[in-house]
Formats: structure tokens, C-alpha cells, sequence
């Protein structure tokens, strides 16, 4: 079949598509209008479906042929808590909600796909695995689909996600590393109020958790090597009930960031000692509470390069992008490359005549060239064609 101009055609329908779920997006694993939505476009499509946890959509759709083999394709589809700022006919109509990461987009182009595949079954043979997951902002979401069997009799798993560093015509396929392992912390710091005029009677939480805040990053600065990417970030921290008291109880939340399992060990332990340390010298206690977010994400180099191929003829060749820097964002698609071959291919989605098409994601202004949401359909059509035709 010829992808590139099954992929031209359905332009319409995918922007479509992207700008009702851009309109009405939806928080982590509440996604419940964008997974009805998705399931009726399935049913349009002729395409099964189920439900994994509450939100996630898994849609099952057959080549002309049973020969055993089994794709599995993923977007996710969750927005964040952000006000939009960005002035277009598509604007968010939640307050406060938008989809900043492109995952309307993602979304949008695997329902493309699904489109085109449906209506060309001839063109492969096996079975394609279409997950919709939810929750992927918070570190939720992918675990239940495997632990569904998502990927049982799968020989590999593809993705994408939306770059606003990559012009628009160009897709990013690096093997090997691609982005961080996130976990997340929160430190519970539990102290004695008093008087602000008897300091010495109470346990400042307040006063400990800031010096929490600051150990942290030596962490970083003087027990980790320079040449190794890691990041203690803590982006939250509540204490006190008034101005003239000591805090008996301060909160913070922050994330990790790094590169390796033994570097991952490692940091969390340190974090969990400092904080417990600190809290003990100045006569209080921490608690600390972690949640694994996402493993480091790793392309396999062979899917990488079957992709690549995908894209030289959607695109012609010179416009594979291989060596893009190595992220310290984190993307839950690693718990699918944990089990199976895989790549997470970076659609480019930039266009310097579009300013808003280069602000970063997780931003009020942030938008996609939607020129680019056929290359990502074509991408998926033209993988799945590639390994099951």
C-alpha cells in the first residue's frame, strides 16, 4: 500500500480529532470523555476493544492473515494542570487543564493509523495492538496493560512523542538511552511548635525542611561525578499555620532523575539518609515516601534502525535525526521496552514560522505543527505494514 498518501489523505480527520481532544482535555487517570471518545471512533473503525483499569483503551485490530505475530502500539492520552495561554480556535474549555505535552496529538495520530489500517487489512497480517494509556503525566497507566497481557506473543512495541526541538519533517530515532529514570519523593517532616519567642522549646519543621532543600543538591554537586546526568529537583514545600509560631510540620515534594539503575539506588538512598539525618540533628524526625515514576528508557538499536527505514520512505532520506540530546524527562513507554524490543521515535513538530510550535512542552503556550500529525500516522501505519506485511 502507499502509506505516505493513505497517511495525506486522513489529514483531515486526524487534526480533527486532535483539536476535540486538545478542546476537552483531561487530567491523569480521568480521562473519561477522551476514552468514550476513542472507543467510538474504534467501533466506527470495525476495531475491538476493552477497557484496562478505568481510562485506558486497548483496541484490537486484525490483518487478512492470522501468522501468529503481534505489534503493539502505543500513545498516551492524558493532559496536565495548566492554563492555557495560547490563543487559537482550539483553546482549552477546562480551566486550568491542557494538553501541554502532546498527548492530544499522540492520541490523534494512532486513531490515524488505526484508520488507515482498518481500512487496508490486506496490507499485513497478525495482530496490532492499539493502547491508549492514561496517566502517564504521574507515572500511571502503562503497568496495567502489561500486567493485562498487552504484550504477550509481542516481538516489539513502538511509540512516539511530539519535539518541539525537531522541525517538523524530521523524526528522532537514537538507539540506546533516550530519556531518565523518574522517581518520586515526598519528605513528611514532623517537629513541636512553640512560640517564635521560645524557639529553643519547640522543633522548627520549617527550618529543617529548608536545610533539607539545600543538602539535597550537594548530593548532586559533591558526591556525584560531574560527567554523570543526575537531577534532585524539589518543586514543593508547605510548612507552618501562622507567622508567629513554630512549624511542627513541614511537607516537600521533588524528583530524581538519572541515568542508570546503580545511580538510581544510589541517589535515593542518599536522599532518605540526608533527610533523616538533618531532621535528627535539629531534634525532629523525616519520613520519606517514594514512587517509581518510569524507568530510564532504552531504544532498542534494531528497532531503531527498521523505523528509520519507515521514515526514509515517508520522508526521503537525510531526515532521521540520531543523535538528539539525551533527556532527563522521563516517559512510562520504558515499561514496555522492559519486556520487548522497542523504539520511542521524537516527532518533529517545530516550525520556526510558527513561533508557538517552539515553545517547550509542560508551557501554557505550548502547540504542535499539525503538518506534522501524518508523518506520525504514517509512522505508525508504516512500522506495523513494515513488520506485519
Amino acid at each position: 500500500m502507499d502509506v505516505k498518501k493513505a497517511a495525506a489523505e486522513t489529514k483531515d480527520y486526524i487534526v480533527s480529532i486532535r483539536r476535540e481532544f486538545h478542546r476537552h482535555p483531561e487530567l491523569s487517570l480521568q480521562e473519561f470523555r477522551t476514552a468514550q471518545r476513542i472507543e467510538e471512533e474504534l467501533d466506527k473503525f470495525g476495531i475491538p476493544h476493552t477497557r484496562v483499569g478505568e481510562t485506558g483503551v486497548l483496541g484490537t485490530l486484525k490483518g487478512a492473515k492470522d501468522n501468529g505475530k503481534v505489534l503493539v502500539l502505543r500513545a498516551d492520552i492524558d493532559a496536565l494542570p495548566i492554563e492555557e495561554t495560547h490563543e487559537c480556535v482550539y483553546r482549552s474549555e477546562n480551566a486550568g487543564v491542557m494538553h501541554a505535552c502532546g498527548h492530544d496529538a499522540h492520541a490523534a495520530c494512532l486513531l490515524g493509523a488505526a484508520k488507515i489500517l482498518s481500512e487496508n487489512r490486506d496490507a499485513f497480517s497478525g495482530k496490532v495492538r492499539l493502547v491508549f494509556q492514561p496517566g502517564e503525566e504521574i507515572g500511571k497507566g502503562a503497568k496495567p496493560f502489561v500486567a493485562a497481557g498487552v504484550l504477550d506473543g509481542a516481538e516489539r512495541v513502538f511509540g512516539l512523542h511530539t519535539a518541539y526541538d525537531l522541525e517538523a519533517g524530521t523524526v528522532g530515532l537514537k538507539p540506546g538511552i533516550n530519556n531518565a529514570a523518574v522517581d518520586h519523593f515526598r519528605i513528611r517532616v514532623h517537629g513541636r511548635s512553640t512560640h517564635v519567642s521560645t524557639p529553643h522549646l519547640g522543633v522548627d519543621a520549617l527550618y529543617i525542611a529548608s536545610q533539607i532543600v539545600v543538602a539535597v543538591q550537594g548530593l548532586v554537586t559533591r558526591r556525584t561525578s560531574p560527567t554523570e546526568p543526575v537531577i534532585i529537583g524539589i518543586g514543593k514545600l508547605n510548612a507552618g499555620t501562622t507567622y508567629n509560631a513554630v512549624a511542627a510540620f513541614a511537607e516537600m515534594e521533588g524528583t530524581t532523575r538519572t541515568i542508570s539503575q546503580e545511580s538510581r539506588d544510589r541517589v535515593r538512598a542518599q536522599v532518605s539518609e540526608t533527610a533523616q539525618s538533618i531532621a535528627a540533628l535539629y531534634g525532629g524526625t523525616a519520613e520519606i515516601e517514594w514512587t517509581d515514576f518510569a524507568a530510564a528508557l532504552v531504544n532498542d538499536p534494531q528497532v531503531c534502525e527498521e523505523a528509520a527505514q519507515v521514515v526514509d520512505e515517508l520522508l526521503g532520506e537525510g531526515h532521521v535525526v540520531t543523535d538528539r540530546e539525551l533527556s532527563l524527562s522521563g516517559d512510562n513507554f520504558a515499561e514496555f521496552e522492559r519486556y520487548k524490543p522497542g523504539a520511542y521515535a521524537y516527532l518533529g513538530t517545530g516550525n520556526p514560522d510558527l513561533p508557538h510550535t517552539m515553545i517547550t512542552n509542560h508551557n501554557g503556550g505550548f502547540d504542535v505543527d499539525e503538518n506534522a500529525l501524518v508523518t506520525g500516522a504514517g509512522l505508525y501505519v508504516g512500522y506495523t505494514v513494515a513488520r506485519l506485511g
